[in-house]
């Protein structure tokens, strides 16, 4: 029996219709409150008009259905189904990667506060999802630096604290050493709620707790204890400042929009906590052809919101009414065990809010597909390369060696790293050279050999299971390594690392001016064609490791000249120089501290910091500028 003839049986009942292929293969799966007329709709002869839809009816060869209670009821079987089958004409939220999350493990008595990308029933708290890791490990970075808690793995228990002396983290102020008894479980516990209610966007209510407690600690005497809450305070407000406020209600808001483009599209949505935007996330939808905005938002609601951490109260949504939204909204105060409101606004503060989202959904749009563009120019350019080099395979991660110095002083080296043809920041190098320091060859030999001894003593580590693959800086192998210079500084590269027994990685070198590229094999270089993509991304590569290493060597030049000005006033000897070195970028620095400032940096006192400011802010007289003891000053600020 074909799809046809079963267009008259269907009742008029809410449930869920499945379309198949003449393979049997599920090709789309829909809800409705009545299945007789929605089924139908789609041999009507308007139903025509959408390719998406002309398509559909083409190859269904079979039609199946289910009839539930209610229309909620068919929703989530729907959204049970779109997940386990992926039919190829559903609107469909990527989510075959497992997104990261933040999770507080309440049920330990001291919890911990780490990324997981796994969410389970365990009594822990959850925050997330986050789309882009950087974000996530940006969050947990502030909230380190905010409330020192525990990141190690020790099972910890109330009364039988674990044996040992405080880590590093206790020493730097970064965890208050519960597995050595250090704090109790109350006064911990207390440190984590104030965790939860940063990540829960209740920042002005963790502001007023603190202020209690400082305050409490100033009536007890704590002035230390009180001085730590007080720059604990001040480090929330800092944060504070950057949230926009937009509601004095207090509400909390998803405002959600959409951008569409040809087989892909992306819903953005903007998440208003307590009233003040926190932040935004972007999801991409597939098999988007033909499906209007209001189809893909109610889709992106189904899918979403059935694996969220958190439901708001209220979900925005641009003016585009769609028939299933009554009933999406009943499942999702289901889901969340209150109620929870779809609103389109049609004007006034929360119309503006869905209008920045389109905006930004819009921007997000245009920039994925730039970057989709340059992705596909990147991998046009690899295998161009490895056409050119005649190398075994498409090389993914190119790691290229530059030296920079000023007449061999502060020599340095840099590593940059290119994947899949695009630069990987978080994965430069650099070298401060010691031995060579006048001598461009020996100084790349150095770097390139530290660079691959690296990779053999963390291979060492890892495999006596010392060190993770993630802690790891030199772990990954480089598909070829590229070196600036010629046919010198090649060899010395070559020769490090043959050395080491990493011979059989491909290297070469890129000469400036004639932007020759020198290999080992070849007698003469190599000339490629001044608009060839693989030589401008061997370009690019070059210019990238030039610019790390002469930012390296600018700042230890800086540092030098520093060190020696510090060296001219009295009382600062080398510990205190150190301490002023880390505290204090440049000599304009120090010249705008104030004597407060300058004692407060670790080893200066009252009378060493006036000294320090004396020298830079010398007293005016008949000759101009003078010197500590009126002596003419050799260095003045700036």
């Amino acid at each position: 029996m074909g799809v046809g003839d079963k267009l008259s049986s269907l009742p008029d009942r809410p449930g869920v219709y499945i379309f198949r292929d003449e393979n049997g293969e599920v090709i789309y799966v829909g809800k409705a409150s009545s299945l007789k007329n929605r089924v139908r709709s789609y041999f009507q002869a308007s139903a025509g008009a959408n390719p998406k839809v002309r398509a559909l009816v083409r190859r269904a060869a079979d039609l199946e259905y289910i009839v539930t209670d209610n229309e909620v009821e068919a929703l989530l079987l729907e959204s049970n189904l779109i997940k386990e089958h992926r039919p190829r004409y559903n609107v469909y939220l990527r989510d075959d990667k497992s997104y990261p999350y933040l999770k507080v493990t309440l049920a330990e008595d001291f919890p911990r506060v780490f990324i997981t990308r796994r969410v389970v029933r365990d009594g822990s708290r959850y925050f997330g999802p986050y789309t882009e890791a950087g974000a996530v490990r940006e969050t947990l970075d502030v909230l380190r630096r905010l409330f020192p808690f525990r990141t190690c793995g020790q099972k910890l228990e109330e009364g039988r604290p674990a044996k040992g002396r405080p880590c590093l983290n206790y020493h730097i102020k970064r965890c208050p050493a519960p597995c050595a008894g250090l704090i109790s479980r109350e006064e911990y516990r207390a440190v984590i709620h104030q965790v939860c209610l940063f990540l829960e966007g209740r920042q002005e209510d963790l502001v007023k707790e603190l202020t209690r407690r400082m305050k409490e600690a100033s009536r007890k005497l704590e002035f230390e204890r009180a001085a730590e809450l007080r720059d604990q305070i001040a480090a929330v407000k800092r944060v504070l400042e950057g949230q926009k406020v937009l509601f004095t209600d207090a509400g909390d808001l998803d405002v959600l929009a959409c951008a569409r483009g040809e087989g892909l599209s992306l819903v953005l949505v903007l998440f208003v906590r307590h009233g003040k935007l926190l932040g935004k996330d972007q999801f991409f939808l597939e098999r988007t052809e033909g499906a209007g905005e209001a189809e893909i938002l109610t889709a992106f609601l189904k899918q979403h919101y059935a694996r969220a951490d958190y439901i708001p109260a209220e979900i925005l949504l641009p003016d585009a009414e769609a028939e299933e939204l009554p009933a999406v909204e009943e499942w999702l105060s289901r889901l969340k065990g209150s109620r929870v409101k779809i609103s389109l606004p049609r004007r006034g503060k929360k119309k503006e809010l869905v209008e920045m989202a389109a905006e930004n959904a819009r921007l997000a749009l245009e920039e994925a597909r730039a970057g989709a563009e340059i992705s596909r120019r990147s991998d046009e350019a690899l295998q161009e390369l490895a056409k050119e080099l005649g190398l075994p395979g498409v090389p993914r991660r190119l790691e290229c060696f530059d030296v920079s110095h000023i007449q061999g002083a502060e020599t340095v080296a840099s590593l940059a790293v290119f994947e899949d043809g695009r630069p990987a920041p978080h994965q430069y190098r650099r070298f401060k050279i010691r031995t060579a320091q006048n001598d461009d060859y020996a100084a790349i030999e150095e770097a390139v050999s530290r660079r691959f001894t690296r990779f053999l003593e963390e291979r060492e580590l890892i495999n006596s299971g010392r060190l993770s693959t993630r802690e790891a800086g030199f772990y990954r192998l480089p598909d070829l390594v590229v070196v600036d210079g010629g046919r010198g500084q090649l060899a010395c590269a070559r020769k490090a690392m043959e050395e080491l027994g990493f011979g059989h990685i491909p290297a070469v070198a890129l000469a400036k001016g004639e932007e020759l590229v020198y290999t080992a094999d070849a007698a003469e270089p190599l000339s490629l064609p001044r608009d060839s993509e693989a030589l401008k991304l061997l370009q690019r590569l070059r210019d990238e490791a030039h610019r790390f290493a002469v930012t390296y060597h600018r700042k230890l030049r800086q540092k030098r000249t520093l060190r020696s000005v510090l060296e001219e006033v009295p009382g600062i000897g080398p510990a205190r120089r150190r301490a002023l070195l880390k505290a204090f970028p440049s000599l304009e620095a120090i010249g705008r501290a104030t004597p407060e400032e300058l004692a407060a940096v670790p080893g200066m006192n009252r009378r060493a910091a006036e000294e320090v400011y004396r020298y830079f802010h010398p007293a005016e007289g008949e000759d101009g500028l003078q010197a500590p003891g009126g002596g003419p000053r050799r260095h003045p600020p700036g």
